[in-house]
């Protein structure tokens, strides 16, 4: 077979050093990647399965009871539902317009059965890093990559730092290891790598349709993500060589049929129930054009690198979309290093498909308008002004393309590392003295810990005293909502109970389009909430969106929504003597169980 118009050759000295099969290079690789992926999140692993990133509690709250969710279904023998009423009774979520990650979860409810949900994402996490920056390996070496340049363009991109704020709760983008097997799929199947004749584009093709089922699973976003990389990188090869991608125009189409066979025979029916099943989401819940990256952002980095100022740190911190969504960040001299790459190699195929697609992810990624230190100009309308308007691309989120654009930002850094080393055979330290210089600034500093919510006590005590059927609906106050989740944490850790009325989570509204915790809370459960905030030291704006004197149910009202949530307990953090006890005791009698600082009703 010929070889793919992408492949690069190793420079001799790397060609000739080869003494160890590749099977033990990417095994002592795994393990380095590992020992990086434990110094980055070294203070997680001092209390696993209580300790999150700092700085983000809401999204990881969310993301325990995700797990403890797919945990409980795996434990009853059965996959998990993909409609629920575990949360937001009794209405209901759907699991795939929310980012359950029911592949993880499954995977890994044996650790959340045993040592809880936070130990099992603390696992995720940490394999998110290793695991990236070895699938960067192994893609780079399966192009021609000699081994330290699949060394350097792992460790960027499977601890870049679009990676590194991904952290802060996103867990889902953090555990980037699929794409760039998807990307490799795809381009085999489009070069002809996969082997000659339509059998052979057909295996290649079930691969592809297998790994992108298994994103589906994780988070459908970054398969858009990558399937936007894969176009671009197509497109620059065929404009670079027409002849080698058209005269597979037949194997290539075989092995798309075979991977969206693949792909719907896996994933087809959970994507029918997200689309056109109960409870699908009209839109995006996100402001249009908001969550996107500022153009300082590529040479400010954040409190999380290594090496950053405190004028730096405090741009970030500022960020109109917030540290989780700070993706940008790559510094002056890695962006230098790319562009002396791109300008001195751009006749070399690998260089000149990565540095345009990194090219054109980045752009993707500032938006439909230019944010340039923290002002919008409107009047400087980005490609992505127009493409937003398209189906599907209205709901992405921009700065997140900066995930998949550090990974070809990565591989470009490979492949011009090697062809430098080919056209300067003697300069051999100079050029690792280059790469150094471009990867120092993106080195991360260990991750910041925090606590997460610790279970109130009395909780299981309670809970188990009440004696709950089934799937009993149980009104929990402080009611949940994306501004205060301990409660999602509470029931994360322990199980119970099965079912509660609000969370944190992306539903339709009555009005039509999707929205953050869908209708939100009624009046009643409003004021509920601001009963338990005025003795609990949390600011009633937390958990509730209108003051307490323009909210005041009567007993008539408030005994009507109960009805209306159909619950058969409320369980309550708090005391006798707060106004939510009185308020409470007054309304219902006096509570069936009280244990620590927990008080429960059961009701007929």
């Amino acid at each position: 077979m010929s070889a793919s118009p992408l492949t690069i050759q190793a420079p001799p000295e790397a060609a000739a050093a080869r003494p160890l099969s590749d099977r033990w290079v990417l095994l002592l690789a795994g393990v380095y990647c590992l020992v990086g992926a434990l110094a980055v999140t070294f203070w997680l692993w001092r209390d696993p399965a209580s300790r999150i990133v700092a700085g983000n509690p809401y999204d990881a709250d969310q993301f325990a009871w995700y797990f403890r969710y797919d945990a409980t279904a795996v434990a009853h023998f059965r996959l998990p539902a993909l409609t629920t009423d575990g949360m937001n009774a009794p209405q209901g979520i759907s699991v795939m317009w929310n980012t359950f990650m029911l592949l993880p979860g499954i995977l890994l409810a044996p650790v959340t059965l045993l040592a809880g949900p936070q130990a099992s994402l603390t696992v995720l996490m940490t394999a998110g890093f290793a695991g990236s920056a070895l699938a960067m390996i192994v893609v780079l070496r399966r192009w021609g990559a000699s081994i330290p340049a699949a060394a350097l363009g792992g460790g960027v991109y499977g601890f870049s730092p679009a990676l590194i704020q991904s952290s802060l709760g996103h867990y889902d983008l953090q555990f980037a290891v699929l794409p760039p097997l998807i990307a490799d799929a795809a381009l085999r199947l489009a070069t002809g790598r996969c082997g000659p004749g339509r059998r052979a584009a057909a295996r290649c093709g079930a691969w592809l349709g297998l790994l992108a089922a298994a994103q589906v699973f994780i988070t459908e976003e970054s398969l858009f993500d990558t399937g936007v990389a894969v176009v671009i990188m197509v497109a620059v090869l065929l404009v670079s060589r027409p002849r080698a991608i058209a005269g597979r125009v037949r194997d290539t189409a075989t092995g798309l049929a075979a991977a969206a066979g693949v792909a719907a025979v896996v994933a087809g029916y959970p994507l029918c129930v997200q689309f056109f099943g109960p409870l699908r989401n009209p839109g995006s819940p996100f402001a249009p054009d908001f969550y996107k990256n500022d153009l300082a952002g590529f040479v400010q980095p954040s409190s999380l690198m290594l090496l950053h100022t405190a004028r730096s740190s405090a741009f970030a911190a500022n960020f109109q979309g917030k540290l989780p969504e700070y993706l940008a960040y790559l510094g002056w001299p890695m962006l230098a290093v790319l562009g002396l790459v791109t300008v001195r190699f751009w006749r070399l195929l690998p260089v000149r498909v990565t540095a345009v697609t990194f090219t054109v992810l980045a752009v993707f990624s500032l938006g439909g308008t230019l944010l340039a230190s923290g002002r919008v100009h409107q009047g400087i309308e980005l490609p992505w002004y127009w493409l937003q308007t398209l189906p599907v691309t209205g709901s992405v989120i921009p700065a997140r393309f900066s995930i998949i654009a550090d990974g070809a930002a990565a591989a470009a850094l490979a492949f011009g590392f090697d062809a430098a080393r080919r056209r300067w055979p003697g300069a051999g330290q100079i050029l690792a003295g280059l790469a150094a210089i471009a990867v120092i600034p993106l080195v991360p500093a260990p991750l910041p810990a925090a606590t997460t919510a610790g279970v109130p006590a009395g909780w299981t005590t309670a809970l188990t005293a009440l004696r709950l059927p089934a799937g009993a609906h149980v009104l929990v106050v402080p009611i949940p909502v994306s501004a205060y989740t301990a409660p999602l944490r509470w029931v994360a850790d322990t199980g119970q109970p099965a079912s509660i009325v609000g969370g944190y989570y992306m539903g339709p509204t009555w009005a039509g389009p999707a929205a953050t915790d869908g209708n939100g809370l009624s009046s009643e459960a409003m004021y509920l909430n601001q009963l338990w905030a005025q003795t609990a030291g949390v600011s009633v704006a937390t958990v509730a969106t209108l003051p307490v004197n323009q909210i005041y149910p009567d007993a008539t009202q408030m005994r009507a929504q109960f009805r209306g949530w159909d619950l058969s307990a409320i369980v309550a953090d708090t005391s006798p003597s707060s106004a939510l006890g009185h308020y409470l005791t007054g309304l219902l009698g006096q509570p069936t169980v009280q244990a620590g600082q927990i008080l429960g009703w059961r009701l007929r």
